[in-house]
């Protein structure tokens, strides 16, 4: 039996969404032929994936390169303890074809990129955002917008989340409610998410997608809805669009995907190979630091995580948590050279930044990938986390 394009088996699985007016069997029958794009396999990811493949997104596309760790698995619910060290793109496709046999799933185990972000996003209707870096943000924008493809933003950290729809065809952009890249976000693994939170802020982000295909209700188009855990209050923030927006403003400036335009420090620093970038980031690479220390090379090695971390993993070194580090300048030479680390290299990005720019160091260097790349590269018996 068919019945709108909808098999026997179909209307029985989705049985709760037909007897709904608003959705029925047109509805039903859009989401089986509608396509999503999921950003990030993590904590966002997670309900994003979960729900949408089970209302009965005809094809989801997943697109992470990170492997499964310990630290995900407090908010990542798609992953268990057996599945760290995994990629992560392929755990999800799994996971969303037990949950619903009936639908596609595609997988991309690469890194979304200036390079490769049109050519993945054109094959879907709309995109979900579960990323957690700025510099994935503004190029899912500028790419949808490129495209002319929805895009449903979620943003989580600590208590605190955002939802919002970003459709440059019927309203505002991410670039018109945050024109540049704010000052002093700290991540989440420097500030730590609420395990749940995510798993709200997901759920309404799949809401909004489903609502889309169905082309019922009211979007989060032109208002950014926020959530204050803590205190469990929602607010709504009103925006418009900015008729100067740089790229879908009345005259714009990017048309196309620039590298340089998406060169931000983020959660997941990239395995680079040079000790200073075209930005002067002094950096140093993994490799660079096992032969300083292979060589009995002179120089001070500073941890800027947090001491429970350091129970976690450790390469040694002095351990001044970033926090510590303005009142604690006075120890470090500054004639010596400094390298420092941290579990990814973004926070130490961030100590070295600031003994350069305000206390005058000028032999300090940023451990690119911290100790994660390092066990992944150097010392395989460390823990990863």
């Amino acid at each position: 039996m068919v019945k709108g394009g909808l098999l026997d088996l179909e209307l029985r699985r989705y049985a709760r969404h037909l007897v709904i007016p608003e959705v029925g069997v047109e509805g039903q029958t859009k989401l089986k032929a509608s396509s999503v794009l999921i950003v990030g396999a993590g904590g966002l990811g997670s309900p994003l994936g979960m729900y949408l493949s089970a209302a009965g997104i005809g094809k989801i596309g997943i697109i992470d390169f990170d492997s499964v760790s310990y630290s995900n698995l407090q908010r990542q619910i798609l992953f268990s303890d057996g599945d760290v060290g995994m990629p992560k793109a392929e755990i999800v496709k799994e996971r969303l074809l037990e949950i619903n046999p009936g639908i596609k799933v595609k997988s991309y185990n690469v890194k979304l990129s200036s390079e490769n972000a049109l050519d993945i996003i054109k094959e879907y209707d709309a995109v979900a955002d579960g990323s957690d870096n700025f510099s994935a943000k503004y190029l899912l924008n500028d790419a949808c917008v490129l495209l002319g493809k929805p895009l449903v933003y979620g943003s989580v950290l600590k208590f605190e989340g955002q939802a919002s729809v970003f459709y440059a065809k019927e309203g505002p952009c991410y670039r018109c409610l945050y024109p540049e890249l704010p000052d002093n976000v700290p991540t989440c693994e420097e500030a730590g998410v609420l395990g749940v939170l995510p798993g709200i802020i997901g759920s309404i982000q799949a809401c909004e997608v489903i609502k889309l295909i169905i082309g019922k209700g009211e979007l989060l188009t032109g208002r950014l809805l926020t959530l204050d855990a803590l205190e469990m209050r929602f607010k709504e923030l009103k925006f418009s669009k900015n008729p100067d927006c740089p790229v879908c403003g009345k005259n714009p400036e990017i048309r196309s995907l620039k590298k340089e335009n998406y060169d931000f420090e983020n959660c997941k620093t990239d395995n680079k190979t040079s000790t200073m970038n075209e930005n002067g980031r002094w950096e140093i690479t993994v490799e660079e630091l096992k032969r300083k220390i292979d060589n009995d090379e002179k120089f001070t090695l500073i941890d800027c995580r947090e001491p429970f971390e350091t129970r976690i993993s450790s390469i040694g070194g002095e351990l001044i948590p970033i926090n510590d580090l303005p009142n604690r300048i006075d120890e470090l030479n500054k004639e010596e050279e400094i390298i420092v680390y941290c579990r990814t290299g973004h926070r130490s990005h961030y100590a070295v930044q600031y003994l350069r720019d305000n206390a005058g160091f000028t032999k300090v260097k940023n451990l690119l990938g911290g100790i994660n790349l390092w066990a992944d590269k150097i010392d395989n018996s460390l823990q990863k986390y």
